[in-house]
């Protein structure tokens, strides 16, 4: 037996055998606190009991009951009195003799469901051939009304003529547990319902509607499931490490657009939470330095990670007007509900720009191989431009750069295109009426975006140049001539609308069509420039097709 230490001195405890008997570190945890020694059998607890006074006795469930019966000279009822878990006495015809203090505490109806499973066991125990055991369990789980659950352990005591008694019951409640389980099952079956939206009909709606069937799905959910009614998701932009608001209900216009970015000092509760990737509970909103202000009266709020496999790539938060609303398990299903939310976004955010397919490869990889330095030269004349825009001879020259350029394009593209069988013309390339020949600005901080778009455009036969922010888009407007321009919403430098307005101030004649993800539209550029002329919007993912009608559609309105 390991050494005791002071405060175990003088203090017994009992185990009676059992899996958890076979623990050496807990019994070596119990021998740290007291004189521990194992058992086999009930009856030899009792005979150490009759031998000398023991603190604590550790059993088995299943053998509680047959420990209470071994008693003998101890009355069932007051040992079964003292644990923490209803018990009762139930006759042999299955009425109840006897029940403690806690299964008394129930409703009547769990009481005479329990009466009734332990008269059902009576019957059951009654009907089976005679044995030599005095005392037989059986284990089984009672459903109340598909209200409360409880884990019975029922041993009948037989007398010496084999006739049945009684039987002793001990019942578990498993009620919160049950309840706990069939939570996490619903929020689990509504998240997957969020990650089974139909991408094919998403690519249909606008962002409007596609958010909305997000975010319908998110507040069902959070309303039916887990009585939240005020909630923000938040997603993380990698480069700038900003959190923008794709999603809010019920919170204020001021919470929606506050700055926040992923660090732990300065940003707030969700800007710790993308950072850190722990979830945070927040008791009292008066008293947390790191609160910034969401919902109106706000008094608590929970904040858990978007993740996707390991990586956050966005909060979802959830705030209430009561003190300390959150508790731990709230913490669990938000997190669940939450990996779901990070699913089904990443799933709209895959339905990116498709690659056009051609036969035409070879025009293809070679226009893909000098598109970024043709388009380098491109910027670099730009920037000389204007920081020369005073000297009308040097920008002479060097807008003939730019015209050399584009005439390289075209002559790569012409040279490129295969021919068809010798001695024959060239097959007839395919070019599209409206878009042959048009210059278009593609702007855009994301080289897939970017690059994907030139190819399409490349391929309708359409010369694409192509800004990587929006300083460089603006400062390419204001150098060169464009049929039209495709502009991202949120780039580094100069946003969307600047982009629009700038071409708006050089050529009134020059569409604009702005794209955006996720909705993505904090400073209202989509509103503002649809007011001032705005061609028209496209919302990421969209089609191939659905790009090429648009910029067709913006090309005819000007020349009609």
């Amino acid at each position: 037996m390991a050494s005791q230490t002071p405060s175990s001195q003088g203090r017994r405890y009992l185990v009676l055998a059992g899996p958890h008997a076979q623990d050496p570190e807990l019994l070596d945890a119990l021998r740290q606190l007291a004189a521990t020694r194992v058992v086999e059998t009930p009856e030899q607890v009792l005979e150490a009991l009759r031998t000398q006074s023991c603190d604590l006795i550790i059993s088995p469930a299943t053998q509680i009951v047959p420990l209470a019966r071994a008693a003998g000279h101890l009355r069932t009822e007051n040992f079964l009195e003292e644990i923490g878990q209803g018990a009762c006495v139930v006759g042999s015809t299955g009425e109840l003799i006897w029940a403690n203090a806690k299964l008394r505490s129930y409703p009547p109806k769990i009481v005479d469901a329990i009466r009734s499973a332990c008269g059902e066991l009576c019957r059951q125990f009654a009907a089976e051939p005679a044995s030599s055991d005095p005392v037989r369990v059986r284990r089984q789980t009672t459903d109340v009304e598909h209200e409360y659950y409880f884990d019975l352990t029922v041993s009948a005591r037989f007398g010496a003529e084999g006739e049945l008694e009684q039987v002793v019951a001990l019942a578990w409640d498993l009620t919160e547990t049950k309840r706990l389980q069939e939570k996490i099952d619903a929020i689990d079956a509504a998240g997957r319902e969020l990650v089974s939206l139909d991408t094919e009909a998403l690519t249909q709606m606008d962002v409007s509607d596609r958010l909305q069937a997000l975010e319908d799905g998110i507040v069902a959910c959070c309303h039916d499931l887990l009585h939240f009614d005020n909630f923000a998701v938040r997603i993380l932009d990698k480069q700038s490490k900003r959190l923008d608001t794709i999603l809010a209900t019920g919170l204020s216009e001021e919470a929606k657009s506050i700055s926040v970015f992923a660090s732990t000092e300065g940003n707030g509760i969700t800007g710790y939470v993308a950072a850190t990737g722990r979830p945070y509970i927040c008791p009292d909103s008066s008293k947390d330095p790191r609160y910034l202000p969401g919902l109106q009266n706000a008094r608590s709020c929970l904040t858990v990670p978007l993740r996707l496999r390991d990586q956050v790539i966005g909060i979802f938060n959830i705030e209430s007007e009561q003190l300390a609303a959150f508790s731990d398990a709230d913490c669990q299903f938000a997190e669940i509900l939450a990996r779901h939310v990070a699913q089904a976004l990443h799933t709209l955010e895959l339905l990116a720009v498709e690659r056009h397919a051609t036969t035409d490869q070879l025009a293809a990889d070679v226009d893909a191989e000098l598109a970024t330095p043709l388009n380098d030269i491109l910027a670099d004349v730009t920037s000389l431009m204007e920081d020369h825009a005073d000297d009308e001879q040097l920008r002479a020259r060097l807008k003939g750069i730019i015209d050399d350029v584009d005439t390289i394009k075209k002559a790569i593209h012409a040279v490129t295109v295969p021919a068809g069988v010798s001695g024959l013309a060239r097959e007839a390339e395919v070019r599209d009426e409206v878009l042959a020949g048009r210059r278009i600005l593609i702007a855009d901080d994301e080289d897939i975006i970017r690059e994907t778009i030139a190819d399409v455009l490349a391929k309708a036969g359409a010369l694409s140049v192509m800004a990587r922010d929006g300083n460089e888009a603006v400062a390419m407007i204001r150098a060169q001539h464009f049929d039209l321009v495709l502009s991202d919403i949120k780039m580094p430098g100069r946003d969307g609308y600047e982009v629009f307005a700038a071409a708006r101030e050089t050529s009134e004649n020059c569409p604009v069509i702005l794209i955006t993800g996720f909705g993505y539209d904090p400073n209202h550029a989509i509103v503002r420039a649809g007011k001032e002329g705005l061609a028209g919007v496209l919302f990421k993912p969209f089609k191939v097709e659905q790009l090429l009608d648009e910029i067709r559609h913006a090309l005819t309105e000007v020349g009609s």
